[in-house]
């Protein structure tokens, strides 16, 4: 393609009908099966409490959704080769050593449905392990050999703590604006999304336009994920989210189904929630209220309409790409980020 990409208008399907990950989980299932072998040899270490720990997350059942963007993009970007399998694991390790501090961070119970890692294996551990991942994601990147690739996946790494840090001062500040959340899962969750795809039209060496259009599909695609997980806190029971309902809640985490349910809110609903989200209203009976207020004001709703919104931004980004296996695959699973109610 050339340096200025055409785009064709490609639209998110109709709301009835129901996206799945089956076309990018096919795409991606030879190329996955390396990044797997990859993930369980650099897991591995002397220290026994090492692979178990890592193990304990990294065979949770979790969808593998930012490896497998950067698999895909090699299928969209024509990628013959096998350099991306060892920096999709290195991105996953990177986004697993995130979830370990995490869950100490939030004091999590519940990961993938089953007890967190630091509830299981303590705090210290979990720390740490999250540290050796880091260490390992960086080893892979450096025998890889190209410092674009190793600029790109090191950049994301500190704008994901950035985001983390800045989430973590704006908890239990229910003055936290809309602008200011979207800059911060923008941080923590997005920056990876966006490497993750980027990466794979560096290692294809293809057009600076190309590795543009990759790295906004998947900045869009992790802004609409994680709005969507979001809106989940307050709309799925734990055991179909894989979380504890009610676990942003009770952390004071101003995520948008909050930011909206205060915006729309009365005085007396406005009063609730700034004792909420300060700390004193955390009992079952609060997160019952809290739920009938978002649902009084149609905040999941809203929240999943702007997933919407930069799901489209997602796909629209790829349609200069030629219509193929791929880019279908892609769009369908800028989809499924939307829908999907877990």
């Amino acid at each position: 393609m050339r340096e200025t990409m055409s785009a064709e208008v490609v639209s998110l399907r109709p709301r009835g009908s129901q996206p799945s990950l089956a076309p990018i989980l096919a795409l991606t299932a030879a190329g996955m099966n390396s990044v797997n072998a990859v993930i369980l040899e650099r897991m591995q270490s002397e220290i026994p409490l090492i692979p178990a720990l890592a193990g304990h997350l990294i065979s949770g059942g979790g969808k593998r959704m930012r490896p497998m963007l950067t698999v895909a993009g090699a299928e969209l970007c024509g990628y013959q080769g096998t350099r991306h399998h060892k920096l999709a694991a290195a991105v996953e390790f990177i986004h697993t050593a995130t979830l370990l501090h995490d869950d100490v961070v939030d004091g999590s119970d519940l990961r993938r449905g089953k007890a967190a890692a630091n509830i299981v294996f303590g705090n210290p551990a979990t720390v740490l392990v999250g540290d050796f991942l880091f260490t390992r994601s960086f080893e892979l990147m450096v025998e890889d050999g190209s410092l674009r690739v190793l600029k790109i996946l090191s950049n994301a790494a500190s704008v994901i703590a950035e985001g983390e840090v800045d989430q973590l001062t704006a908890q239990r500040h229910i003055e936290t604006s809309e602008e200011r959340y979207l800059s911060i899962i923008g941080s923590k969750t997005a920056a990876l999304f966006a490497a993750a795809t980027r990466i794979a039209a560096v290692v294809a060496e293809r057009s600076e336009a190309e590795e543009r259009a990759l790295d906004a599909y998947g900045r869009n695609l992790g802004i609409a994920f994680q709005l969507v997980d979001d809106a989940i806190d307050y709309d799925s029971e734990s055991q179909e989210s894989g979380k504890d309902k009610g676990d942003d809640f009770r952390e004071g985490k101003m995520t948008l189904p909050v930011i909206l349910a205060y915006a729309r809110g009365t005085a007396e609903e406005r009063k609730f929630w700034e004792e909420a989200i300060a700390g004193f209203r955390t009992e079952d009976e609060d997160l019952a209220h809290a739920v009938e207020l978002i649902n009084r004001h149609d905040c999941v709703a809203a929240t999943r309409e702007r997933a919407r919104h930069y799901a489209q931004r997602a796909i629209d980004a790829i349609a200069g790409f030629p219509a193929c296996e791929a880019r279908s695959a892609m769009a369908e699973a800028a989809e499924f980020a939307v829908a999907r109610r877990y």
